[in-house]
């Protein structure tokens, strides 16, 4: 390590906060340092060569060091780098930008906000509802309802719509406006004997149950990501979004799909509710819209919400909300480059075809002793690990066998992201198969690793 690094890490120790970190091993070890990245690797002050596995935090799909990104920004920062979108002005790169994503966007999104991160847009979402729905004399419909496990932000309100306890511990949260329901792990919670379908149906019935319990009345959504990523890279099973669907139909609840992990290619499509089969009411996206080269989001939705929104503006004068950096030149530059290179390199196309020899390595290691099952679709693949896979009988949480897991494959050069005793595994998108196969090998030497020290407590 060089004097320098250990200058940056004490620095660090000293002053950074770090976010979804335990703090007082922070102040013990201190942070791994990454000095610098390219392609799907990272490096870190100790010298070691990493594979991204976890595309940093999902977002970096075009790996790093991408010139034609790092050149856009300039040329914007060099011409225009700043501009407010507040008071009627905006810029060049914003109106093309909004033009292109509403024009690749699902299910007739005609309209676009732009925020810097995935819980601002989740965040604008949801005031965007209880907006219109006053608009429409429909006051009473506040109710957002989530996920056990789902993840949509950590705002007060995106973090009190996520179901992640460990985020709500000690805050006073969940706002009682949010409400959940159940994680659809069917591994883990179905029945002896039931079918991914009729698990699916069941989910959907106790979905139904919630609503009527709180009064269709009162709720104005349900929010979702087409598979679940903070819960650990979960498949829906079969058939779950035709059930859940019907419900929201059924009782006149508006859905939005939560893309900010899905979108732009992760699940071999454009986005993950083409994969499934969704026909969303609003899209949030954020993560890859710039290859997370610059903090950018976007909320999109339809024509008619729109409307609703007019007319709340024609009442008060004006539509009180927006971000400093919404639609920021830059930001906006960035994402019209990526998605010029998204189409240019055909993106989807490439991960349809390396995801074969993904998801085949990754459904390799399902004969491992430590895990019970594995799902994944297009470079999004999780790990359920299970002390007896066949009796499903989970591992003491105290064993921390996810991290084991995670820490050792980090030693082993692959950087993975453990969710409890679940591994996530989605590295960048341009990832090519003689990477996939030292990733995956890795894996596997880690898995290795955390059996041999976990062997000898059973």
């Amino acid at each position: 390590m060089h004097n320098n690094a250990g200058r940056a890490i004490s620095q660090d120790i000293a002053h950074h906060v770090h976010p979804q970190s335990n703090l007082r091993q922070h102040a013990e070890k201190g942070p791994t340092m990454i000095t610098h990245g390219k392609g799907v690797f990272i490096y870190d002050t100790e010298g070691r060569e990493i594979i991204d596995g976890f595309s940093g935090l999902g977002c970096v799909s075009l790996g790093y060091h991408n010139e034609r990104l790092a050149e856009a920004a300039v040329r914007q920062m060099n011409t225009l780098p700043f501009a407010p979108t507040f008071y009627n002005r905006s810029h060049p790169s914003v109106a093309e930008l909004g033009e292109r994503l509403t024009g690749l966007a699902p299910n007739g999104m005609n309209r676009v906000m732009f925020q810097c991160s995935g819980s601002e847009a989740n965040d604008t979402a949801i005031k965007l509802l209880w907006y219109t729905n006053t608009a429409k004399g429909e006051p009473k419909r506040r109710k957002i309802i989530g996920r056990v496990r789902g993840y949509h932000g950590n705002t007060v309100a995106t973090v009190s719509l996520s179901g992640q306890p460990h985020m709500h511990a000690k805050f006073g949260l969940p706002l009682p406006e949010f409400k959940h329901t159940e994680l659809p792990n069917y591994y883990r919670f179905h029945v002896d004997g039931e079918s991914e379908e009729e698990f699916s149906a069941r989910m959907a019935a106790h979905f139904e149950q919630l609503v009527l319990s709180e009064g269709p009345e009162t709720i104005a959504a349900f929010f979702a990501e087409p598979a679940i990523s903070g819960g650990g890279a979960l498949m829906p099973p079969k058939g779950y979004w035709e059930e859940m669907q019907a419900v929201l139909k059924k009782y006149e609840i508006k859905f939005l799909a939560d893309e900010v992990v899905c979108g732009f290619g992760r699940t071999g499509n454009m986005w993950g509710s083409e994969t499934w089969g969704l026909k969303p009411d609003m899209v949030s996206c954020a993560k890859a819209l710039s290859a997370a080269f610059f903090p950018i989001s976007a909320l999109m939705f339809k024509d008619e919400m729109y409307a609703d929104m007019m007319k709340n503006s024609d009442e008060v004068g004006v539509f009180g909300h927006g971000y400093t950096y919404a639609g920021h030149p830059v930001g906006a530059a960035v994402s019209l480059e990526a998605l010029n290179i998204y189409d240019e390199i055909d993106l989807v196309g490439h991960v349809r075809k390396v995801s074969q020899t993904f998801l085949a390595n990754c459904q390799a290691l399902n004969d491992h002793p430590l895990v019970a099952e594995v799902r994944g679709v297009g470079l999004f693949c999780g790990f359920e690990l299970m002390k007896d896979a066949k009796k499903r009988e989970p591992f003491d949480p105290s064993w921390k066998v996810g991290e084991l897991v995670q820490n050792f494959a980090h030693d082993r050069g692959l950087y993975l992201r453990a969710i409890g005793d679940r591994i996530s595994f989605m590295p960048p998108l341009i990832i090519n198969e003689e990477e996939i196969g030292i990733a995956t090998s890795r894996f596997k030497q880690a898995l290795d690793d955390a059996w041999a020290v976990v062997r000898t407590r059973i």
